[in-house]
């Protein structure tokens, strides 16, 4: 019996375990990585019900880079989905808004300085830069999450943070 909790998540207790340690962490990484529009709390569900359904074949080491590639891959089909829904759908959406012109003006274009600036840094720069600007995580932890050196995490949050001055100097 002990032996088979080594070799698959199949036990709920160990189950439970693994969705605690990486749920949240997943879906961070999911919404940093693509943002909220693809719904990445459904992802992580359904990485776990496949995690579920493969339990037998899924040893508990491996069980955090299946669930990472599962959710990624999930997300990438989503992402593709709606590149064709887009492309056969004409949407028109009208927002009343009592603000200012001017200032509605300046923030829009703003926001589409930072988003093209964004869009500059490389994924691993930006997902990086993202776990610590925005959910204020500390560079060992996100060493962690991403399975890379903490050298190397402050090495993509600098690297991030120099390009974004410079694409955003005139802001």
């Amino acid at each position: 019996m002990r032996k088979s909790l080594k070799e698959n998540v199949c036990e709920e207790h160990l189950f439970n375990k693994i969705y605690n340690n990486h749920a949240t962490h997943l879906y961070n990484f999911l919404y940093y990585k693509f943002g909220d529009q693809l719904h990445p709390q459904d992802k992580v569900q359904e990485a776990f019900i496949k995690l579920w359904k493969k339990c037998k074949d899924v040893p508990p080491t491996k069980a955090k880079s299946f669930l990472f590639t599962i959710a990624n891959n999930l997300m990438l089909n989503e992402f593709n989905h709606q590149k064709v829904v887009l492309k056969y759908q004409k949407t028109q959406t009208q927002k009343i808004n009592h603000q200012d012109p001017q200032f509605l003006v300046e923030e829009k274009e703003y926001l589409e300085k930072f988003q093209l600036a964004l869009s500059k840094l490389t994924e691993a720069q930006r997902v990086t830069f993202m776990m610590n600007r925005t959910e204020g995580k500390k560079h060992k932890e996100i060493a962690e999450i991403l399975g890379i050196s903490r050298k190397a995490v402050e090495k993509r949050i600098y690297s991030a943070l120099k390009k974004l001055r410079e694409d955003l100097k005139e802001i």
